[in-house]
């Protein structure tokens, strides 16, 4: 059975069956690679551009990213705390969402778009501890309406920050190169 299997992947109809099967996995391959990378939608077109412009900064919105793993989304009652103040909020179309969430008490349903896999343990503590701004992995927010990630957050852009943070230093490179760093 196997024998005849392998004559026929041998013979020019096999070659060109498995050249197909081929292609369709990399078609699947790099569809849900380009599906991960793409921007979901969110419940309210948040413009950052108009919220940086103004002052807010990163830390207001994301607090949790001084210190752990995950920034956080603002809650409603965030949110509020600023547009409560602002007359047009209430007949604004974009602001809509907020509105009715405020009044139903329900939270906004923002979809995370930075985000890692589960084996990855990623904290941004250490990260602005070595003196890394949200720009420089997040890219300059100040230019962007809804958010996207600039970049493939993937492993190899990881190891070559990491390797470039390192520099010379044998020992941190090491270290910042030691799969255990970023893996369970």
């Amino acid at each position: 059975m196997i024998k005849k299997l392998l004559s026929w992947l041998a013979s020019p109809l096999g070659k060109i069956g498995l050249l197909i099967l081929s292609l369709i996995v990399i078609s699947g391959a790099v569809w849900g690679i380009g599906q991960t990378q793409t921007v979901p939608e969110q419940p309210i077109d948040f413009p950052h551009s108009l919220h940086v412009g103004l002052g807010v900064q990163c830390l207001y919105c994301h607090p949790g990213s001084l210190k752990g793993p995950v920034s956080g989304l603002p809650t409603q009652t965030k949110c509020w705390g600023c547009h409560q103040q602002i007359a047009k909020t209430k007949t604004s179309a974009l602001l809509a969402p907020l509105v009715q969430a405020v009044e139903n008490n329900q939270p906004i349903q923002w979809v995370p778009v930075a985000m890692v896999p589960d084996f990855v343990r990623y904290n941004h503590r250490p990260h602005i501890a070595a003196g890394l701004n949200c720009e420089d992995c997040h890219g300059d927010v100040s230019k962007m309406t809804v958010y996207e990630n600039p970049q493939v957050l993937n492993m190899g852009w990881c190891l070559n920050c990491h390797v470039e943070q390192a520099g010379e230093d044998e020992e941190k490179l090491i270290r910042l190169t030691d799969c255990g760093t970023c893996h369970y």
